[in-house]
């Protein structure tokens, strides 16, 4: 079974060459051929012309009572006059195909085609090649007033002609394999210039496979194979660094979970001791309470100071709660990195709605506050603009310097909002009524936005107009 594509290149190249070779020669060969007879026919057809014309006056010159018998008499001299005259050798025949003289007997010793169709009356020729050489006897009747007297037949030598054809179809296949062969290098190169990197590019991928995240591909090349090798050695690179992630998270997580189960543990513990004494008090106080009012009075008492112990755990176990929560604390963050990182993740999304994101933006624009927060700020936009836009339509999202502060707007075509609409669009819980509004959807992505923008001391504005819909945010820039 053919595997590579190397193989598979050579062997669908030889296959396409044999086809043409086939085809070329049969065309050249066809071709030639029939050049070559149109040649003989025409030098043929002259030499009747002219030798039929010398023949008519040597009958006009002279009268008998027989022009077949006269034939029969001047058939020497006749004949070696055409000799000269054709450059050919000449036979005469009378009309039952006796030879009457021939300047070269040993050639006319034959009885060919041509002399039989001559007999009945019909010019015709029969073409002999052998050993390179290429011959043709020609016969036809002669006819004097109207009257067939004899057959004249010539001997004609069309070596030269097809020893030229011969070349010249040899030349074009010479050079049809001169093309072939240069073909074919260049091929062969092209093929090993695509394939050697494709190779080094598969026997990668198994290894990352495999969980090798240090292989990398050395590739000289500039083209779009280089290209593809320096992106597969940059997203191995990129891969390490989040498994690096993933893994510091995951280490991360367990230990908070194996305390967490441990702090639930220990309130579990904690809170069932006054649970229980509330639980007995009640049970006492709903059977004798009434008829007992000591006893009433010392379960009530119980009972709340209990509650007010419950109270007092349950408000504790909030102050924990809200101490094992990891906060982040404001940081400089690259706003600029952040919405390019998000656009190209995003970009899957857009591709499968039919849609593409272009995204603008300077550097150096600095944001006080978390990133975490604004990758989610700007995943739930342009999660917004992907659902809400038009099919084969651009996203636009443009991030820039503006009286230091920065501006941040995210683009898309798309229903137009109406007024109403836009005043409430950023309450929690509100929908617009879109056409496009997908059913999981319940109003809070908008209201999460304005949050976040709020948290990093920015503004938030949305218009939409004219089937054009624009997220227009600024934020004040930090120093790097």
């Amino acid at each position: 079974m053919i595997r590579t594509i190397r193989t598979k290149f050579m062997i669908g190249f030889f296959i396409i060459f044999g086809v043409f070779f086939l085809i070329l020669q049969q065309w050249v060969t066809v071709n030639i051929e029939s050049g070559n007879r149109n040649i003989v026919n025409n030098q043929l057809q002259d030499l009747k012309n002219n030798s039929n014309s010398f023949i008519q006056q040597s009958f006009l010159t002279h009268h008998f009572t027989s022009d077949e018998i006269y034939f029969r008499q001047i058939a020497e001299e006749t004949a070696t006059e055409l000799q000269h005259a054709a450059s050919s050798r000449v036979a005469m025949y009378s009309l039952a195909g006796e030879l009457l003289y021939a300047s070269d007997p040993a050639v006319f010793t034959t009885s060919e085609e041509d002399l039989r169709q001559a007999q009945q009356g019909k010019t015709a020729y029969t073409l002999t090649r052998s050993n390179g050489d290429a011959s043709v006897l020609f016969a036809y009747p002669v006819v004097i007033r109207g009257t067939k007297v004899g057959i004249l037949r010539f001997a004609k030598d069309f070596t030269p002609l097809y020893e030229q054809s011969g070349y010249m179809q040899r030349t074009i296949f010479s050079i049809a394999l001169a093309v072939f062969a240069a073909a074919f290098l260049f091929s062969y190169l092209l093929s090993r210039h695509i394939t050697v990197p494709l190779s080094k590019l598969t026997k990668a991928t198994a290894e990352v496979m495999n969980g090798n995240f240090h292989v990398r591909i050395a590739v000289k090349q500039k083209d779009e194979v280089g290209q593809l090798a320096v992106n597969f050695s940059s997203m191995v690179e990129k891969l390490q660094e989040q498994f690096a992630i993933i893994e510091k998270d995951r280490d991360r997580l367990e230990e908070l979970n194996h305390h967490r189960k441990r702090f639930f543990d220990q309130v579990t513990h904690e809170l069932k001791t006054p649970l229980t004494t509330i639980m007995g008090y009640a049970e006492i106080i709903r059977k004798n309470g009434i008829n007992d009012p000591a006893l009433f009075q010392k379960g009530v008492n119980h009972i709340v100071d209990e509650s007010k112990r419950l109270h007092a755990m349950v408000l504790e176990l909030l102050e924990r709660s809200k101490a094992t929560e990891v906060h982040h604390t404001d940081i400089t963050v690259d706003a600029a990195q952040i919405l390019l990182d998000v656009c190209d993740t995003m970009a899957i999304k857009a591709q499968r709605y039919k849609k593409t994101i272009r995204c603008e933006a300077d550097k150096g624009l600095f944001v006080r506050g978390k990133s975490d927060r604004l990758r989610q700020l700007f995943i739930n936009l342009l999660d917004n603009a992907i659902k809400y836009s038009y099919a084969h339509t651009e996203i636009i999202a443009i991030a820039s310097l503006e009286d230091d502060r920065i501006r941040m707007i995210v683009s898309n075509q798309g229903e137009t909002i109406s007024a109403d609409n836009l005043v409430k669009i950023f309450e929690p819980y509100y929908r617009a009524g879109h056409a496009y509004t997908e059913s999981a959807s319940i109003g809070l992505g908008l209201s999460i936005c304005k949050g976040i923008v709020d948290e990093h001391r920015g503004r938030i504005r949305i218009s939409s107009d004219n089937g054009f819909t624009n997220v227009d945010m600024d934020f004040p820039l930090a120093k790097a």
